[in-house]
């Protein structure tokens, strides 16, 4: 198969999706790599080429990859994820409004335009999680404790093109992030970044079976087949805090091989695969939704 990975410069040098890369050529699979932020486009050309299976993301929010990737899914071509639904976990501000919608457990969320509307928030709903809307990895999340603490933030929020506050979900300081690969849900325990000094190193963990219904309803909720849920165990149960598209797998058994096994295996149904729901209890580190493909060669 021929493939075309669109690889900002930001992961230039991870692991995902070299690796990934990497695996599908010793498979035997071309791969062509389009870094969009450092390359003179023509639009009409890409729209016309249909040269590749599947054209397959891994860029920063906000990046021009998305643009080329829905261009390419409006000329008909195999995405990875669908164009549209990478598009809808993106935008959190759009995710939350999506989630509410289809019933996901998630903070109540607001949406301002200009930093100084978050005054308008009442002080019922702090302290207060405020983070760029199409933000990633963390970057920009802040915690404020009482409003009092809003005007020093100012200053610092002032470059967000449109931010999103949620009323702080109290916790153990940890994360539980769960990945979603080849039909399969992984679960990992790592620190907050509200929690940096908390002493949890990321490690696997069991998946509990009301999160991992949880974690398989986000693949449903949003149309996407790779992907990634941060789950918090707040007071009152699972709430989910973020959805990401094509995350970096991390602590997931032999996670470059079984990725570029789902790639493949949509570029060859044409696009998303339809998970079955997961299973009524969980104990193991990994939770099969269904059997996953054999370890041969992939190819």
């Amino acid at each position: 198969m021929r493939l075309c990975f669109l690889v900002e410069e930001h992961y230039r040098r991870d692991g995902m999706p070299n690796e990934v890369i990497r695996q599908l050529t010793a498979w035997g699979h071309r791969v062509d790599v389009v870094r969009p932020g450092g390359s003179l486009l023509r639009m009409d050309e890409v729209a016309r080429s249909g040269a590749h299976d599947a054209w397959v993301l891994k860029t920063v929010s906000g990046g021009p990859g998305l643009t080329l990737l829905e261009a390419a899914a409006a000329a008909g071509m195999t995405t990875v994820n669908d164009a549209r639904a990478i598009r809808g976990v993106r935008d959190k501000a759009l995710a939350a409004a999506i989630g509410s919608a289809r019933g996901l457990p998630q903070p109540q969320t607001y949406a301002v335009a200009r930093p100084e509307l978050l005054a308008e928030i009442p002080d019922s709903a702090y302290p207060l999680v405020v983070k760029p809307a199409d933000g990633s990895s963390g970057r920009g999340v802040h915690l404020l404790a009482s409003p009092d603490r809003l005007p020093a933030l100012l200053p610092e929020l002032a470059g967000e093109a449109m931010l999103i506050a949620q009323p702080y979900v109290p916790n153990a300081g940890t994360d539980i992030k769960v990945y979603c690969v080849d039909g399969e849900l992984f679960a990992t325990e790592r620190c907050s970044p509200l929690h940096p000094d908390a002493a949890v190193r990321e490690r696997q963990v069991p998946l509990p079976a009301e999160v991992a219904k949880i974690a398989a309803r986000v693949g449903e909720v949003y149309g996407l087949d790779l992907y990634g849920v941060d789950v918090l165990l707040g007071p009152d149960g699972p709430v989910v805090v973020d959805v990401n598209d094509f995350p970096s797998f991390r602590q997931v058994p032999d996670a470059a091989a079984r990725v570029a096994r789902a790639v493949l295996a949509l570029a060859r149904s044409g696009g998303r695969r339809e998970c079955p729901p997961a299973a009524p209890f969980v104990l193991p580190v990994t939770i099969p939704l269904q059997v996953a493909a054999g370890a041969g060669d992939g190819a």
